[in-house]
């Protein structure tokens, strides 16, 4: 049962003083079903690596109270995945090894414990016997992992047999270290069924202590406490309901009271609000907003009753959990939730889910995509998909020299891939139109300077029928 944990942040060495844990020492720790290893393979300015190796003993878990991962013949006490599964067994070892690591304290270099660094994470084996790579997909992509399942064969000399419930998994993210290891604490025994110690109310404190800024917002909420606390549903819905009170205390807004007047609208809210005031003069009742992100615009929506479906699309994940938080949607009664759709797609390819819709919008979207994709994004919206009125906003690239602080060519998002003049646009804009039977209007975005234009811009494409 191995977990390794790497950094390429700079210099990488300081993995040590995080973990707490010398790069030139071996370390053993005495477990209650047998050791733990902490050693570090590579340390150099460039990579370092620290592993966690724990060497289970089989005949202690038998000697233990909880019989484990095997009632299906008379050896499966002695004979079975548990030495060698990533399971409840790393979670204990992780809180034992590398507890001030996981409080996020760090004596040596404090200022550390609370930078995000980038952080690859590897485990041999983990089990999931009831959900596969779906689960662990859901488990880990919405905190914005990058995942690399490799599912394992029952019997490489019998392929016929097929695959197994065992992975190898690899997780690449940016992050801190506290952060990490308390995903890894919680999560890893939701993927298992067996839990290896009594579950009683003191795993619902360790669960809530452990997820404490993340696991209130996590779309799979309701799986992760039902399965961490052994599907126990008395222990489940008390842990929901003190997770959802922990949730609702976080929410009370403690700023100052700043009056409408006061605060300073931004070029996004501008853009969002003239966005929405075109959608309402459509008087569509249908509309899909590709590349939701957070779901800003959603919520501007929601109030006018008359809307009676918003749809959010985005190729992210997270994004799509951070809009279901915004939006609260998991405390909607079930007629307002039903006006609401979230789900993840690539904008560049037929998806037969965006069709019927009276008004699609994408508000700095193209941008962030190759522009030899676009003809794609065509294809999918305006060719395939056909809504009565598609607006696009970008920004436009000959204001961005009053911009003091960027340099020439430089563009506002390291994401952009592009950024268009207002002639650019619009002559994109026209071609789209005149090729799939739009009528095309150009609007700016925005104070309007001489010369540059406004800052950003709208083009509003009309079917024509």
């Amino acid at each position: 049962m191995l977990l390794e944990i790497s950094t390429t942040h700079q210099p990488a060495t300081d993995l040590g003083f995080l973990m707490h844990k010398h790069p030139d020492r071996f370390q053993s720790f005495k477990l209650s079903h047998g050791k733990a290893h902490l050693f570090y393979p590579e340390a150099t300015i460039h990579k370092t690596t620290i592993c966690l190796l724990l060497d289970i003993n089989p005949i202690e878990l038998v000697r233990g109270k909880k019989r484990t991962a095997g009632k299906h013949f008379s050896l499966a006490h002695y004979v079975n995945d548990r030495p060698y599964v990533a399971s409840s067994f790393m979670s204990v070892a992780i809180a034992k090894t590398l507890a001030t690591a996981m409080n996020g304290t760090c004596q040596q270099r404090p200022e550390l414990a609370n930078t995000p660094i980038p952080l690859q994470v590897r485990i041999s084996v983990v089990s999931a016997p009831a959900g596969g790579e779906r689960l662990i997909r859901e488990l880990f992509e919405p905190l914005g992992y990058k995942l690399q399942l490799q599912r394992h064969l029952l019997d490489t000399q019998f392929e016929e047999w097929g695959a197994s419930q065992y992975f190898t998994m690899e997780l690449n993210h940016q992050l801190t270290i506290r952060e990490l290891l308390s995903h890894l604490y919680v999560l890893l025994p939701v993927l298992d069924n067996d839990k290896h110690y009594y579950i009683s109310q003191t795993e619902i404190d360790k669960l809530l202590a452990k997820g404490e800024g993340w696991l209130a917002d996590h779309p799979q909420k309701e799986q992760i406490t039902r399965r961490y606390l052994g599907r126990f549903n008395a222990l489940s819905r008390l842990a929901l309901q003190r997770l959802l009170s922990v949730a609702q205390a976080e929410t009370v807004d403690t700023k100052p009271f700043e009056t409408a007047s006061s605060k300073k609208v931004t070029l996004h809210e501008k853009r969002l609000e003239l966005v929405k005031e075109k959608i309402l003069a459509t008087g569509a009742k249908k509309i899909l907003d590709l590349g939701c992100g957070e779901g800003k615009l959603i919520k501007k929506l929601l109030p006018h009753r008359h809307i009676t479906q918003i749809t959010g699309v985005d190729v992210s994940y997270s994004e799509l959990t951070k809009a279901k938080a915004r939006l609260r949607m998991d405390r909607m009664n079930s007629q307002e939730a039903a006006r609401i759709s979230l789900f993840q797609s690539a904008l560049t390819y037929r998806d037969k889910r965006f069709d019927g819709y009276d008004a699609a919008v994408l508000v700095e979207v193209i941008e962030h995509l190759d522009e030899d994709r676009l003809q794609s994004l065509e294809r999918s919206i305006f060719e395939c998909a056909i809504p009565k009125t598609v607006i696009v906003t970008t920004p436009n690239k000959e204001y961005n020299i009053l911009f003091e602080k960027m340099e020439k060519d430089q563009m506002r998002h390291d994401d952009h891939r592009f950024e268009w003049t207002r002639k650019e646009f619009e002559t994109w804009g026209q071609k789209v139109a005149n090729r799939n039977q739009y009528h095309v209007t150009f609007l700016p975005i925005g104070e309007e300077e001489d010369q540059v234009g406004a800052p950003s811009q709208m083009a509003i494409f009309t079917y024509e029928t």
